[in-house]
C-alpha cells in the first residue's frame, strides 16, 4: 500500500551520505564503509540542470541562451527523457509556449511529426522519437550547454549556512565527480536531487493510503500492411467525421481485438497510433504501485511490462488472422514511464482549487489547462475506470508560480516539470510534458536573472 511519505534530510559541505528517508524504501541492514576521499571537480558552472527530459532541455537551453553558463546532467544515452529513452512518441499540450513552437519547427524539418489526431486537436503531435534525440542535441549544442550524458546524480554538498547547495556529486564511467554551481534545478521527474539535498517531499495521494499512479512501458511496432486494423490505430482518418468527433474508439477496438485472442492487457485502455508509415507506438500497459525510489521495484515492473508486451504481440500475431499478419515489435522502451513523482516541498503548493478555478498569480511563469488525468490506481480499479479523474469537468487555465518551482528550504534549488509543488490531483494535470517544457522555459528564465547568491 502506497502511504503519504515525507523526507527530512541534512547535508554539509564536509560530507555528504546521499539521503534516504526511514519508512521510505526498506534497504538491506548491513553496510559497508567508505573511505573518505578527495572528488575531483568536473566543472563550475552558473546553472547545473539534473535530468535532460523535457523539463530539463528547456530550462537549460533557455538559461543558456540568456546567458548563463549551463551544465546539464542525464542518466540516459541520450537527451529527452520520456521522449526518447522512454518512445513516448507524442508531444501533449503542446504549442503553448515558445520552446514547443521551436520543438515542433525543428522536427518539422526532419518531417518527424504530424497530428495526434486528423482533426480538430492542434495541441497534440506524434513524432519519431529518433528524431527528437537529435532535435534536444542540437538545441543544447547551439546554445552552449554543457552535456553531460550517461552520469547519474548520487550526493549532495551544502554550504556552512545549510541554505544552499555547493556541489552535487555524480557517477559515471569517470567515476565519482563534484559539480559546483550557484543555482541548480532538479528536472529528474522524481526528485531525485531535491531528496538528496534533504528536501520535503511527497509522493501518492493527499491522504495516508490514498493508491498512486501506475507506469507504462512504451513500445514500437511495425506491420506491413494495416488495412484490417484501421479502427484501431487512434490517429487513422477514417475514425473520424468532417467535424472532428471519433467514429470509432480506437481503444476500445484494440481492446476488443486483444480479447479475441485471449488478452486482458493490464492497461484498459490500451492505445495505438501511427508514428510513421508501418511504424506504430504501443501503449497498452499498467504496472500498479512502483516507487521511484526503489531500483529492485522498478527494475521488475519494467521486465514485467516488456514480458507483457511481448505477450501481446506474440498472441495478436499468433491468433489474430490476417489482419495482424506480419506485426513486429520493433523496440520496447529503455525506460518505463512514471506518473507518479516526489513532489518536492516549494514556497508554494499547487492545489486543486487553483486549478478548477483557473488561478493566475503575480509570479506566474506559464499556463496549464490539461484537465485532470489519473490512470486506474490498482488492477482491480482499471476494469472499471482504466483512465480519468474522479473529479468531474475539466480545469479552468491555470498559471504554474514560480514559488511552486523553488524549494521550501533550499534558496538555491530550483525544480521543473512533474516534481515541483504540488497537490495530488494538479500533479496529474500539469506532468505532461508540453506543461514541463513551459515550466523549464519559465526557470530557465529566473535562474538565468538571479544575480548571485
Amino acid at each position: 500500500m502506497v502511504t503519504r511519505r515525507c523526507f527530512f534530510g541534512t547535508a554539509c559541505a564536509a560530507a555528504v551520505t546521499p539521503a534516504v528517508a526511514s519508512g521510505v524504501t526498506k534497504r538491506p541492514g548491513k553496510t559497508v564503509r567508505e573511505d573518505a576521499r578527495d572528488i575531483p571537480v568536473a566543472g563550475e558552472f552558473d546553472v547545473l540542470v539534473a535530468g535532460g527530459g523535457p523539463a530539463g532541455i528547456a530550462t537549460a537551453v533557455t538559461a543558456a541562451r540568456a546567458g548563463a553558463k549551463v551544465a546539464l546532467i542525464e542518466a540516459h544515452g541520450s537527451l529527452g527523457g520520456i521522449w526518447t529513452s522512454g518512445l513516448l512518441s507524442c508531444l501533449i499540450g503542446f504549442n503553448g509556449c515558445d520552446l514547443d513552437r521551436e520543438i515542433l519547427s525543428r522536427l518539422d524539418r526532419y518531417g518527424a511529426r504530424g497530428l495526434r489526431r486528423p482533426k480538430g486537436d492542434s495541441r497534440a503531435f506524434i513524432y519519431e522519437p529518433e528524431y527528437m534525440k537529435l532535435v534536444c542535441e542540437e538545441m543544447c549544442a547551439e546554445a552552449g550547454v554543457h552535456v553531460r550524458l550517461y552520469t547519474s546524480v548520487v550526493g549532495v554538498a551544502r554550504d556552512s549556512s545549510g541554505r544552499n547547495i555547493e556541489a552535487v556529486f555524480t557517477e559515471s564511467k569517470s567515476g565519482r565527480e563534484a559539480w559546483r554551481a550557484k543555482r541548480f534545478v532538479d528536472c529528474t521527474g522524481d526528485g531525485d536531487l531535491g531528496a538528496l539535498a534533504g528536501c520535503v517531499f511527497d509522493v501518492g495521494g493527499d491522504a495516508p493510503g490514498d493508491p498512486e499512479q501506475p507506469a507504462s512501458l512504451i513500445a514500437l511496432v511495425t506491420i506491413p500492411d494495416d488495412a484490417g486494423i484501421l479502427k484501431c490505430i487512434a490517429n487513422e482518418p477514417s475514425n473520424y467525421a468532417d467535424d472532428g468527433k471519433r467514429v470509432f474508439d480506437s481503444k476500445m477496438e484494440l481492446l476488443a481485438e486483444m480479447k479475441r485472442v485471449g488478452i486482458s492487457p493490464s492497461y484498459g485502455h490500451p492505445t495505438m497510433f501511427r508514428v510513421h508509415p508501418h511504424l506504430y507506438a504501443f501503449m497498452c500497459n499498467h504496472e500498479y504501485d512502483v516507487p521511484v525510489d526503489d531500483a529492485n521495484a522498478i527494475t521488475a515492473a519494467t521486465m514485467r511490462a516488456r514480458r507483457e508486451v511481448f505477450g501481446m504481440t506474440d498472441a495478436l500475431v499468433r491468433k489474430g488472422g490476417d489482419a495482424w499478419k506480419g506485426l513486429r515489435l520493433v523496440a520496447t522502451a529503455e525506460q518505463i514511464g512514471h506518473r507518479r513523482a516526489r513532489r518536492l516541498h516549494g514556497r508554494y503548493k499547487i492545489t486543486l482549487e487553483d486549478c478548477l478555478e483557473g488561478r493566475k498569480f503575480p509570479d506566474g511563469i506559464c499556463t496549464c489547462s490539461f484537465g485532470l488525468d489519473v490512470h486506474a490506481v490498482s488492477k482491480a480499479m482499471n476494469r472499471i475506470r482504466p483512465a480519468g479523474s474522479p473529479v468531474s469537468g475539466r480545469v479552468k487555465p491555470y498559471q504554474i508560480p514560480l514559488r511552486a518551482c523553488r524549494a521550501q528550504t533550499i534558496d538555491n534549488l530550483y525544480m521543473a516539470g512533474r516534481c515541483i509543488s504540488g497537490t495530488f490531483l494538479p500533479q496529474s494535470s500539469y506532468r505532461i510534458t508540453g506543461t514541463a517544457v513551459a515550466i523549464g522555459e519559465g526557470v530557465g528564465k529566473a535562474v538565468a536573472a538571479e544575480k548571485d547568491i
